[in-house]
């Protein structure tokens, strides 16, 4: 029998208040502390998974190393453990009816009358516990999607109050994060949201073990002693969760709360270590102090909701922090760009990325960026669809092939330097069936990439259905555009270069799903590197 300790975290009042921040700052002080902690997502919605979800509508999706196409606060667990999390570690309402509905179809239930309590509880409490049967893990961390009281999440709340009374008060707890508004007009904080939150939390028979209260003033010790009367705790379970500067603060702010400390407390598990995170805060010094400063244009179609990007921009601000540099974005939406202004609004940056997506929208303007940093030798990142754009744009401007385009895009096109995958074909569904999850790469030795890795021999996650044409290999490298990275088995064109640019990268895969605080991703570092570079110029 495993001895895995469950942490649920259940949010109230308004939603983003930052559970997934909590969650993931809560594991790292248990990590610092020398336990194993994972966290896991359960979400609400009725999608399988966020594959299928236009990023205005949840943020990016979030790919793991074995394919599992995921929430974005995956991300975050990750960035901040720096540990990858999996496909058990993200589960939606979606997945948990398939499964008890494929069940039924197979007579699994005997002819039972299949309901949400017990099937649909019982299949969550199943695959809450998925991660802990394991034996990897002290801690298993769950945050649970959306707001008490959502009719959507009542299953969750259910499950986790049978579990609650099936583990024991000493191995399963609840954190409630919740809000304490401050009324200007009155100039006080206001406890009565969170009372009502935690009111209605205690009528789906849960009853929170600690408050998480999100804040813009210093809560005082008689707020605190209100809300532990009122909501059934005790006042050093109350803990101030006071608005950051960054989310990487946010640790240290919990740290300084004695958030860990009570958890361990209440799960009875006692560690010798204190969380020090020393290279946690060496790497928030250079953050929060940077020396120097640089601008990329990031080019995108999803740009009105910069989550759609959460990835990338959090990656630029632990490649900036390596070299002490201040990564300002300059968020241009491909749309926007056209023959007219283009060099108008992209004049002064340091460097340009063309950020991954799908589809025709914008396509042109992302087109144009690319052009714009080969011939003015502005370092340059294309991801997924930012490099396939940049083969289309060196096939067309250099090659001369004026008709080069993706099959995506354009199904006829007379010369598709981009075209689908060979195991794409006979694909009719859309959910989960791209090309996911990490793939090998061979580095070619000597080129910007290799000299970024230090290695031949990579591996990174992928989502994508369209891919370099070889049949336009010779006549591109020819040309000066080089594969520098390929897939050792498929002969896929991973990485493409221009070795006579300063610093011009696309790759196929998506490295910012594996920047993390304590492990930067090299070809962010470089890129933002050859920014500085280009700053000084």
């Amino acid at each position: 029998m495993s001895n895995t300790k469950y942490v649920f975290v259940t949010g109230g009042v308004t939603s983003s208040l930052g559970k997934g921040i909590i969650a993931a700052s809560l594991a790292k002080l248990l990590q610092e502390r020398g336990f194993s902690v994972t966290i896991q997502k359960l979400d609400p919605y009725i999608n399988i998974d966020p594959g299928t979800l236009n990023p205005y509508e949840h943020g990016e999706c979030y790919v793991t190393e074995d394919g599992a196409e995921t929430d974005l606060d995956l991300g975050h667990y990750e960035r901040y453990l720096n540990i990858p999390t999996s496909q058990a570690n993200n589960v939606t309402t979606g997945r948990i009816y398939q499964s008890v509905i494929n069940k039924e179809r197979k007579g699994e239930f005997l002819g039972k009358t299949v309901q949400v309590i017990p099937h649909i509880t019982d299949e969550i409490k199943r695959r809450i516990q998925i991660l802990g049967e394991t034996g990897d893990y002290d801690i298993v961390i769950t945050e649970i999607g959306g707001t008490v009281g959502d009719i959507e999440s009542l299953p969750y709340v259910e499950s986790v109050r049978q579990m609650l009374w099936e583990k024991g008060e000493d191995n399963a707890i609840v954190i409630h994060l919740t809000l304490v508004p401050y009324l200007a007009a009155a100039g006080e904080l206001k406890t009565k949201p969170t009372q009502h939150s935690v009111k209605m939390l205690m009528q789906s028979g849960v009853s929170p073990n600690i408050l998480v209260c999100r804040t813009e003033h210093e809560i005082s010790d008689d707020i605190k002693r209100k809300l532990a009367l009122f909501c059934n705790v005790k006042t050093e379970d109350v803990i101030q969760s006071i608005d950051a500067e960054t989310i990487y603060d946010v640790p240290n702010l919990m740290l300084d709360q004695g958030l860990d400390e009570v958890v361990l407390k209440k799960l009875q598990l006692s560690s010798p270590l204190k969380p020090e995170l020393k290279v946690w805060n060496n790497f928030l010094q250079k953050h929060k102090n940077p020396k120097h400063e640089v601008e990329i244009a990031l080019i995108g179609k999803y740009i009105e909701l910069q989550d759609s990007y959460k990835s990338i921009t959090e990656a630029f601000i632990h490649a900036g922090s390596t070299h002490e540099t201040k990564v300002k974005v300059r968020w241009i939406h491909s749309e926007s760009l056209t023959p007219n202004n283009f060099e108008k609004q992209l004049d002064g940056v340091n460097g340009i990325l063309v950020a991954p997506g799908f589809g025709d929208r914008g396509i042109d303007g992302k087109i144009k960026a690319v052009q714009y940093a080969r011939e003015n030798n502005i370092p340059f990142f294309g991801i997924c669809l930012g490099m396939q754009m940049a083969v289309i744009e060196f096939s067309k401007n250099v090659l001369g092939l004026k008709d080069a385009f993706s099959t995506e895009m354009k199904k006829d096109a007379l010369n598709p330097v981009i075209n689908l995958m060979e195991s794409q074909e006979n694909v009719t569904e859309k959910g989960g069936t791209m090309r996911l999850g990490a793939w090998d790469c061979k580095v070619e030795k000597g080129s910007k990439t290799y000299n970024a890795y230090k290695s031949e021999n990579i591996s990174e996650r992928h989502r994508h259905r369209y891919e370099f044409n070889n049949d336009y290999l010779e006549q591109i490298e020819t040309a000066g555009m080089k594969a520098t990275g390929t897939n050792p088995k498929t002969g896929l064109v991973e990485v493409v270069e221009i070795t006579n640019h300063p610093w011009f990268v696309g790759v196929q895969y998506h490295p910012e799903y594996k920047s993390t605080v304590l492990k930067p991703h090299p070809l962010f570092v470089d890129f933002i590197k050859a920014a500085l570079k280009q700053s000084k110029k």
